[in-house]
């Protein structure tokens, strides 16, 4: 009879978590990238006299890039050392930004903006699977997943503001230049705060599999998020089925590979899969939601884009501290059960957001808004604690690179969805309220957006401008309460999902990892080192 005992998990001190402060530097900078050229456009078309094509990769490069090398620099960084890789990327984003400011052509400032996607991939999965690193006591790593959750959150509703005010002050190129500091503060600070973790036992890095991968999210994800700007077309579902194709050679790679990119024996752990399914479902509503908050600021209420911005920070600042939040309740409650309440929560906020009318005040919008972004931020912090400690730590950066992945591909797919519902019901509404008198080509480009329709009313007499303003606003505030709806079946779809898989699985506790026989992928773990 052999007694196997165990010792209590390392709490993390001081430096750990003033090194959690700086590893927030970065992942908020590549959050805020995202929709920090929200209000520079003008300025850029202005200087730089982009043709729409390259304006609209200007915008989506980064963004495709990111997604589409996730996967890739989580598994890099388990085999050359995390801190190491947040490093390369760090210099990359910060050299890519100061490219970015001082751009002299929309060409040049497409490829900065892709090495700022390569950089923001390396900079995504690492952070995060340093903190698994760095912390080890479940209860404390539940408060720095928290911590993480709501940085990346609030990072894109702040990058708009701090753009607008940026752009108040200096020139377009500001808004990249703010990068630069923060970067260098990473490389001076890291290496002095951060603990080095790799797992050389996992062979050659694998560059056919890096290479499916991105094959197969690119052509997914652009393909999803052209449906949701321009419609459903037989090109763009060819490209969507072609990159399902590559994924399918990817996953028989995995299946044959002695060391492969990803570990699918992950997806058998208690609530790894569960997990990854239930934060897509959180950002298929989060994300795909935004566009009609913002939309009803700037378009339904008229305010300024500065405006719009700083009032769109609200929902933000009231669900600061819900992630932290939810990881204390975590201690007390069966996550499961949090999680479907986060979703419960995120229904009452839609159910809110159906009565928005255009009429109504402003705190109407901003109070369901906040409801429902409070709800899934609680479930996103949850279900990426419960990935993380679902994985062994060895695999750490390739499990953060599939929570990111799928929380690309749900924030995809809730723009696709959710913005072709809303297009559908303000299509077809706006037109049995629109003037009989109003000429074909404009009644045309009132049809297509809430925005177009605006242009159009602009030019016409008062009496004409009001009736095209009411028509088009009410055909807009329906397809939200449809939208809405469409977000709650989503919601109730998520809270069941947890409740069936997610139901008595807990993180892993490092102790009872300590207790079973050392394996070969185990016996790599004397590689952590400061």
């Amino acid at each position: 009879m052999t007694t196997t005992t165990t010792t209590p998990a390392p709490r993390a001190g001081r430096r750990e978590w003033i090194g959690l402060t700086v590893l927030m530097l970065p992942l908020l900078l590549v959050s805020m990238d995202v929709s920090v050229l929200y209000f520079a456009v003008p300025f850029i078309s202005a200087e730089l006299s982009p043709t729409g094509t390259q304006q609209l990769w200007i915008f989506d490069i980064y963004g495709f890039v990111l997604a589409g090398l996730l996967i890739t620099m989580g598994a890099l960084g388990d085999r050359i050392g995390r801190r190491r890789l947040l490093l390369i990327g760090a210099t990359a984003f910060g050299a890519a930004s100061l490219l970015a400011a001082y751009a002299d052509s929309a060409a040049t400032l497409i490829a900065a903006r892709a090495v700022l996607g390569v950089g923001g991939a390396t900079l995504m999965p690492s952070t995060l699977a340093l903190v698994r690193n760095m912390f080890h006591d479940v209860k404390q790593r539940g408060t720095a997943i928290g911590i993480w959750t709501a940085t990346l959150t609030g990072g894109i509703a702040i990058g708009p503001v701090l753009s607008g005010i940026l752009l108040e002050h200096f020139w377009w190129g500001s808004i990249f230049l703010i990068n630069i500091p923060a970067m260098l503060m990473l490389l001076l600070l890291v290496p002095l705060l951060v603990p080095e973790f790799r797992h050389p036992s996992t062979g050659r890095f694998d560059l056919l599999s890096a290479a499916l991968s991105l094959g197969a999210l690119l052509p997914v994800i652009y393909g999803i998020k052209e449906m949701a700007r321009d419609g459903v077309t037989a090109p763009r579902v060819l490209v969507i089925v072609a990159g399902l194709l590559v994924g399918a050679l990817f996953l028989h790679r995995q299946r044959t590979r002695a060391y492969p990119m990803i570990d699918l024996g992950l997806f058998r752990r208690p609530g790894f899969a569960g997990s990854l399914a239930v934060n897509l479902l959180a950002m298929f509503a989060i994300v795909g939601f935004a566009i009609f908050t913002t939309q009803h600021l700037q378009l339904v209420l008229g305010l300024s884009p500065l405006r719009a911005a700083l009032w769109s920070l609200v929902p933000s600042l009231a669900v600061g501290g819900v992630a932290p939040a939810a990881a204390v309740l975590a201690r007390r409650v069966e996550r499961a059960y949090l999680i479907g309440a986060g979703f419960a929560i995120a229904v009452l906020g839609f159910v809110l957001l159906t009565q928005v009318t255009p009429e109504s005040a402003l705190w109407v919008l901003l109070v369901g808004a906040s409801v429902y972004a409070g709800g899934l931020v609680m479930v996103m912090s949850l279900v990426t604690e419960l990935v993380l400690g679902a994985a062994p730590p060895e695999q750490a950066g390739v499990a953060s690179a599939l929570t990111e992945s799928s929380s690309e591909l749900g924030g995809a797919l809730g723009m696709a969805i959710l913005g072709s519902v809303g297009a559908a019901v303000y299509r077809r509404e706006v037109l049995d309220g629109l003037p009989a008198e109003l000429p074909a080509d404009a009644r045309d480009t009132a049809r297509e957006t809430l925005g177009g329709a605006l242009a159009v009313a602009e030019g016409l007499p008062a009496d004409l401008r009001d009736v095209v303003l009411h028509a088009a606003r009410f055909a807009f505030t329906d397809g939200m309460h449809l939208a809405a709806m469409a977000a709650m079946v989503a919601m109730v779809a998520g809270a069941v999902a947890a409740l069936v898989t997610l139901r008595g699985v807990q993180p892993a506790d490092p102790t009872a990892l300590a207790a079973e026989p050392a394996g070969p992928a185990d016996a790599s773990l004397s590689s952590v080192s400061r």
